[in-house]
């Protein structure tokens, strides 16, 4: 079990890490006008778009396993499980939204300003504090 605890956990990171970083260069993407920086910028946003969705997969599958193979957060006085679940959706929620975001500055259709994605960029962070917060805490 704490290999796949482990696994879970180096995944959950990197993931995160791209999902800190993508909205970073959505807001350099929004204040930038020079069509070869911007043509680099999307190529670095499309890499690693698709790289955190690599590794959204073994993370997701690794919680997974954890909760239906050895029963982490099953039985009464388990909600914050619940809880951490409905976070983790609104987390690959947020994932696709991202890409949601990429479609449309390689449309030339983005139409929010830099300003926008740096509170954008704002919404993992906290979607992370919380979700540590109910796995160290276990508040309910």
């Amino acid at each position: 079990m704490l290999w796949v605890k482990s696994l879970h956990i180096v995944f959950i990171t990197s993931w995160f890490a791209g999902l800190f970083y993508l909205p970073r260069i959505f807001v350099n993407l929004a204040q930038e006008t020079d069509p070869t920086s911007t043509t680099r910028l999307l190529m670095m946003a499309r890499r690693l778009y698709r790289f955190t969705g690599v590794l959204s997969l073994p993370a997701v599958a690794f919680g997974l396993w954890l909760w239906l193979g050895y029963g982490i957060g099953k039985g009464p006085g388990n909600g914050w499980l619940h809880a951490k679940l409905a976070l983790v959706v609104l987390v690959i929620g947020y994932h696709h939204a991202c890409g949601s975001l990429l479609k449309k500055f390689e449309n030339g259709r983005n139409v929010r300003s830099h300003t926008w994605y740096r509170w954008f960029n704002e919404v993992p962070v906290l979607l992370l504090l919380a979700i540590v917060i109910l796995v160290v805490v276990k508040p309910f």
